[in-house]
């Protein structure tokens, strides 16, 4: 497995279609949703993993929030490779890149699925926010670097 930032228009295209596929398909959700205004402002940074294919297999981003936070946003990883280290890969990239840009802190939503796996990269549960499509409950959680 590979973790890197898309470069190519190839790249882009695979790393937006496994977002749209793993983050909005599944609640019929329309293409172009799983994208928003901020993807390439010089305060955001992605995070793509390939498999030894060169296959997209997980996708996340980061942004810069101000001085000292960031957000991960939009992580996803393909049903058939979650649970072989491949988020847990995408996490650490992100964190690095946001060690960096001297982030102390990382906020995220995580859906509720999700909360064991940010629990085991030491991501702590801040309160309950908000429900999306009707049907699934995220979480603020937070992480001290």
């Amino acid at each position: 497995m590979t973790i890197k930032s898309p470069e190519s228009t190839e790249e882009w295209a695979n790393y937006f279609l496994l977002r749209w596929q793993v983050l909005r398909a599944p609640w019929k959700q329309p293409k172009g949703t799983e994208k928003d205004e901020i993807e390439f402002l010089n305060t955001s940074f992605h995070a793509m993993a390939l498999n030894d294919k060169s296959n997209a297999i997980g996708v996340a981003r980061i942004h810069l929030l101000d001085n000292y936070t960031a957000q991960i946003r939009y992580m996803g990883v393909s049903e058939e490779w979650q649970g072989q280290g491949v988020g847990r890969g995408l996490i650490n990239y992100l964190e690095l890149i946001a060690q960096s840009k001297g982030v102390k802190i990382i906020i995220l939503q995580a859906r509720e699925n999700a909360l064991a796996f940010y629990q085991q990269q030491n991501y702590k549960i801040k309160e309950k926010t908000f429900i999306m499509y009707d049907q699934i409950q995220h979480y603020l959680m937070e992480k001290e670097l």
